[in-house]
């Protein structure tokens, strides 16, 4: 059930501003895509050099801050809370709202908090979601911190997922889109964002057994040609879906060609007019094919499909972070591992190693460079290119999950100690 907390005539006001290259909205920008218009930013910092201002934060957490004007929003864990911040690009908390109480989850291998799903925001409203067994919580405030309405998601079926809920509710042309996907539901959702009225609901069926059926990954908009669509990613397949409707188009077949029970999806598809990338996990396979006009079923039969490269000793599909493509270059990252393939054919460009470590953040396309961030807190900067060229290697004192944030010549980097500013004012 949703609940509302403002009149109809408030809601009616509140027209969305325009988005602008300076904004970074939502999780991966404003095309979900990881690209960045923005020009000139940094490339060289560390713990002293190049940062405008570190603000201390109550807790850990994994959101990417959604950036608008002169504010950001992130989720947080504050004590045994979670709690939605907002900060301004001065480096000061403007307020902050307690979302729930399951702060003190911690799950998987890395020990992820419930503060991981990310905020979207239109420069009047923010949403978010909490994603905690025990709550389920998406909300839409005002950008100064009042409550519009609130919804549970658990109305949907309660929670069963390991690793815990970390769906980003994606916003485009007024509406918000999730995917809900565990062993208790598996549902596609479309809701009126400024009221959270749903507009419509479909189920979204799989075949997976065991832990296949938990899905990490979000919902996300295609635009091309015969589109929009929505891209939902998980439960053994890659579906394509009339917004208008939820009605699927296509989905990608064998992902999981030995029907293993531990096959979760936590990376997104890489999403360009012509050019769809979808991961799998571990060591299956990457299948690349073309969605102008793709019908059906995508296999290796289907005229759509571009190419499909299985797990090697050479290469590794993407099991947490969203490939991003430049030109005609796909660039894929692993834990230290990083490659460039031909968009077209699938031809390996080049393998290089990067930063040791775990590597949780999404790569960020800007200015001809790709950064890549690793939980140590170093960000390797490298030359979008068939030739391998390592611009620079960054290190923050921090543990770093979330992905850069740039934002009106800076790169808003969110640790689990500090929200750093870099940039050169």
């Amino acid at each position: 059930m949703t609940r509302l907390f403002l009149t109809a005539g408030v809601l009616a006001a509140a027209v969305a501003l325009p988005a602008s290259a300076d904004n970074w909205p939502q999780w991966r920008g404003p095309k979900t895509d990881g690209h960045s218009a923005e020009k000139g930013l940094p490339t060289e910092w560390g713990a002293e050099k190049n940062v405008v201002w570190k603000l201390k934060l109550p807790g850990a957490g994994e959101s990417t801050p959604a950036v608008w004007g002169d504010r950001m929003f992130f989720t947080s864990v504050a004590g045994d809370d979670v709690v939605l911040l907002c900060v301004g690009t001065d480096g000061k908390e403007k307020w902050r709202d307690k979302m729930s109480s399951t702060g003190a989850n911690r799950s998987g291998p890395d020990k992820a908090t419930d503060a991981g799903p990310s905020c979207s925001t239109d420069g009047k409203h923010v949403w978010s979601f909490v994603g905690g067994k025990e709550a389920g919580r998406l909300t839409c405030h005002t950008v100064d911190g009042k409550l519009v309405w609130e919804k549970n998601l658990q109305d949907y079926g309660k929670f069963g997922i390991q690793f815990g809920c970390h769906w980003t509710p994606v916003l485009y042309q007024g509406k918000l889109y999730l995917q809900v996907m565990h062993r208790n539901a598996q549902v596609l959702v479309a809701l009126d964002a400024a009221t959270g009225k749903e507009l419509w609901k479909v189920n979204r069926p799989g075949y997976s057994k065991g832990e296949s059926p938990d899905v990490y990954s979000s919902a996300a908009i295609w635009e091309g040609e015969g589109g929009p669509l929505l891209v939902s990613h998980g439960n053994d397949f890659c579906t394509g879906h009339r917004l208008e409707t939820g009605e699927e188009v296509w989905r990608v077949m064998g992902l999981n060609p030995k029907n293993n029970g531990a096959w979760r999806f936590i990376s997104n598809p890489m999403l360009s007019p012509d050019l769809i990338v979808v991961p799998s996990c571990k060591d299956g396979p990457t299948v690349a094919f073309n969605p102008v006009g793709a019908k059906g079923e995508i296999t290796p039969e289907n005229k759509a499909e571009l190419w499909r490269l299985p797990s090697s000793t050479t290469f590794r599909t993407p099991d947490v972070i969203t490939p991003v493509r430049v030109g005609d270059i796909v660039y894929l990252s692993g834990d230290g591992p990083f490659w460039a393939l031909d968009a077209k054919t699938g031809q390996q460009h080049y393998r290089e190693t990067l930063s040791k470590g775990i590597h949780r953040s999404n790569l960020l396309a800007a200015g001809g460079n790709i950064y890549v961030t690793s939980t140590t807190g170093a960000t390797d900067v490298v030359a979008a290119g068939k030739e391998f060229k390592k611009v620079a290697t960054n290190t923050l004192p921090d543990k770093i999950y979330a992905s850069p944030a740039p934002a009106d010549g800076r790169i808003y980097i969110r640790g689990y100690e500090y929200l750093w500013a870099i940039g050169a004012r």
